[in-house]
């Protein structure tokens, strides 16, 4: 069996693109905070499962639960970079996401006593007007990036991108590794994750996986946040019908469908899965 790469976005539910609109940054040391209790839920579920992860985590985060950032790591899953505190990329210079990328690097590194080699964009935020933004990655000492979702969407996406790891033109070692897409009918449509997993019947979402394992013989990414594995978390008031939907859509289901994702393939790291020696041959280049 082919072994994908389970991701968790490590960020609180108050952090997302969704609410910036009704809740703003000076607010959230006032809010209920969650993300400890959740993803030390995953933790445990993982273990469970015999599962190991890559957790994209927020410098924010780190900084405020030092010991949850010990545990991922003492649990032998790979700690990796979401930014400091959720900032997309398109809304920083190359100066502001150099000193954001080195100061969540630095942080999780310090409390993690462990190398950072990944890094995830908030909000998958790279994408076809600043692919500068992997070659700082690089000179930052990342190895890889998988910040690019190559799919049409109201938010990010560069539907144009390979849909499966491939070194862009930017860079000479960092590789990036997209969210996994299945092509139906010349169009790449969302399966790694995200509302679409809550969305889609499961059968529908295993059945992405399977062809992506089996027919077109690649690792796929699956990635999901510890808000959605919370459906007591204090819910938003005055927000827009597609902000609802989104966010609270069947919160009380991932945790069942998320055991069945877990049981039904084999999963590991971003690192074990695609920067083992035998990996690390692109199969596309990134084209303008």
């Amino acid at each position: 069996m082919m072994t994908n790469a389970m991701t968790v976005d490590v960020e609180d539910y108050f952090q997302v693109l969704a609410f910036e609109p009704y809740i703003k940054r000076q607010q959230w040391e006032q809010l209920p905070q969650r993300v400890e209790r959740n993803t030390n839920r995953i933790l445990e579920l993982f273990d469970q499962h015999g599962v190991k992860a890559t957790f994209f985590t927020l410098g924010w985060v780190a900084e405020r639960y030092p010991a949850l950032v010990r545990n991922i790591v003492a649990a032998g899953h790979e700690l990796a970079a979401h930014g400091y505190e959720h900032i997309r990329v398109i809304e920083q210079t190359p100066a502001q996401f150099r000193a954001d990328t080195r100061k969540t690097k630095q942080i999780l590194e310090d409390i993690g006593g462990c190398s950072v080699d990944g890094y995830r964009a908030a909000s998958y935020s790279i994408g076809a007007n600043n692919l500068w933004a992997l070659k700082v990655l690089e000179e930052e000492g990342f190895l890889y990036s998988s910040s690019i979702y190559p799919v049409k969407h109201d938010i990010y996406g560069m539907p144009d991108a390979p849909r499966f790891m491939f070194t862009p033109k930017e860079t000479t070692g960092l590789v990036e590794i997209p969210i996994s897409t299945f092509k139906l009918l010349h169009k790449n449509l969302p399966c790694g994750g995200g509302v679409f997993f809550r969305l889609y019947p499961y059968g529908l979402s295993k059945a992405a996986y399977r062809y992506i394992n089996t027919v077109e013989k690649q690792a796929g990414i699956f990635y999901f946040h510890p808000w959605e594995i919370d459906p007591e978390q204090p819910k938003q008031q005055g927000i827009s019908f597609k902000t609802r939907f989104r966010h609270y859509l069947n919160l009380n289901d991932m945790v069942s469908r998320l055991t069945k994702l877990l049981q039904d393939f084999s999963w590991d790291t971003m690192r074990a899965v695609f920067l083992s020696p035998d990996k690390l041959h692109p199969v596309a280049k990134l084209i303008n």
